[in-house]
């Protein structure tokens, strides 16, 4: 039943985005002609034809993008961001068409409209479905059935994980164990390894969770062979899952399954580029827009406080190599122990009245955007820690020094969701990795944006 469901959604999704695709350009070519201009000089049979023989060609690029898999653990940030490439791709083969194919006449507004037109209408669309899926499921609908075997500290997450995300749709049927006989969770133990056939010709489940322990692993081998027999979805979930990240990369050494315990995207050299273009263009419109805020905070510092007004300290950074990090001087002068070592709190009695300010406002962090320049920092990115505390977090928080295999930002996912200051160092460096392992170009922005309209004052910055 679910496999005819997802079937009758791809098809359904198909239609509904190749309607769009040719809405779009209608609409493009009303705007056009009959909003902007009121003489029509292009004629719409003739213009239509490029967008017609387009459409297979949309088609084939949102398969390539993975548009039309099931989504149900999916972002929709990350579908978001596929359905824009796809898009972006779509409109150059779409423009190549018309120059060689001499549409010479095809007017150039109306390409632009389709293309912004065609773009929302599809994420418009992919938005109304999954939000509409997603409350069917909470409801109990379109439901997957599922086995969970083995029970130890993941299966536990993995039961708290889906317990905490109805709209996924997955139905706990109950457990397969070969030592427990009680309920686990609220959920049934159903059998032991040896029933596995008989449970799963007699129930109708969808997939197979396998979250056997290291002791365990002796029967994994017959586990899924049971499981493929009855035509059953398995998916592993391993015990050192802590130590994988969530899309592992896979290397094949002669045929032997390597996997990579640490995926970081911006290895790639593409994704690498395209983020240091959008620091040194960031930065350099930001230096500029706030040029009058930096003037007056160096006013103001002369004025409150004697000494220096840019302050640097040494962070460590990208590759573990130490740099200076630049801020404006927002405490009295301190010894060069002091500064190493000592952590800023509530109340700090070393802070300056116009210096307070700056660092509830983040002011104080406008000369990174210097570092960002030097190519010492990115404008998002984890927050760079001085060594002292480097070498004591290292030793006492797991994964703590991954940080340092990307560039540290001014801004980052930790400081989005409120870990800035005297704030959990485990919890930090728990969105660090989440905003390592899952970089995108659109999540870049995303930090962005939320930092411009929540993240410069805040109520852990001290």
């Amino acid at each position: 039943m679910i496999k005819e469901n997802q079937k009758f959604l791809n098809k359904l999704q198909i239609i509904i985005d190749m309607l769009i695709v040719a809405i779009a350009f209608l609409i493009a070519y009303y705007i056009r002609f009959f909003i902007l201009d009121g003489s029509v000089s292009m004629g719409l049979k003739q213009s239509f034809i490029p967008v017609i023989l387009s459409i297979p060609v949309y088609f084939i690029l949102y398969n390539i993008f993975d548009l039309y898999t099931p989504k149900r653990t999916k972002t929709i940030h990350k579908e978001i961001e596929q359905i824009i490439k796809a898009n972006a791709l779509g409109a150059l083969v779409l423009i190549l068409g018309l120059f060689l194919f001499k549409f010479i006449n095809f007017s150039r507004w109306v390409l632009v409209f389709f293309i912004i037109l065609n773009t929302i209408g599809i994420i418009s669309s992919r938005i109304i479905l999954r939000y509409t899926l997603r409350k069917y499921r909470r409801e109990g609908f379109n439901q997957k059935h599922c086995i969970i075997i083995g029970i130890n500290d993941t299966s536990l997450d993995l039961i708290s994980k889906i317990k905490n995300n109805p709209q996924w749709g997955y139905n706990i049927v109950g457990f397969i164990d070969e030592k427990r006989k009680e309920d686990f969770c609220g959920f049934h133990v159903i059998g032991k390894f040896k029933n596995i056939d008989e449970i799963l010709s007699k129930k109708h489940i969808d997939i197979v969770f396998i979250t056997i322990n290291e002791a365990d692993l002796k029967d994994i081998g017959n586990i899924i062979n049971k499981c493929e027999k009855a035509g059953v979805k398995t998916n592993i979930v391993p015990y050192y899952y802590k130590y994988v990240p969530a899309k592992p990369y896979m290397d094949d050494l002669n045929g032997l399954p390597i996997i990579d315990t640490r995926h970081v995207p911006l290895e790639n050299f593409v994704s690498n580029i395209s983020k240091r273009l959008l620091d040194i263009v960031f930065s350099l419109f930001a230096i500029i827009i706030t040029s009058p805020i930096m003037i007056l905070s160096v006013i103001m510092i002369k004025l409150t406080s004697p000494g220096h007004i840019i302050y640097k300290q040494e962070r460590v950074g990208y590759g573990r190599k130490n740099f200076y990090m630049y801020k404006f001087r927002s405490m009295k002068i301190q010894t060069e122990q002091e500064e190493k070592i000592q952590w800023t709190t509530q109340n700090d009695p070393r802070k300056t009245k116009w210096g307070a300010f700056m660092r509830k406002t983040s002011i104080d962090e406008l000369p990174q955007f210097f570092n960002v320049l030097k190519g010492d920092m990115s404008i998002v990115g984890p927050r760079p820690e001085r060594p002292f505390f480097v070498d004591k977090f290292k030793d006492e928080i797991p994964r703590y020094m991954i940080k340092h295999q990307v560039r540290p930002g001014i801004t980052g996912w930790a400081q989005i969701n409120g870990y800035r200051g005297d704030t959990s160092i485990e919890k930090r460096i728990e969105c660090d990795l989440e905003y390592i392992e899952n970089w995108t170009f659109l999540f870049d922005i995303k930090i962005i944006f939320l930092t411009v309209f929540k993240g410069f004052v805040n109520k852990n910055a001290y």
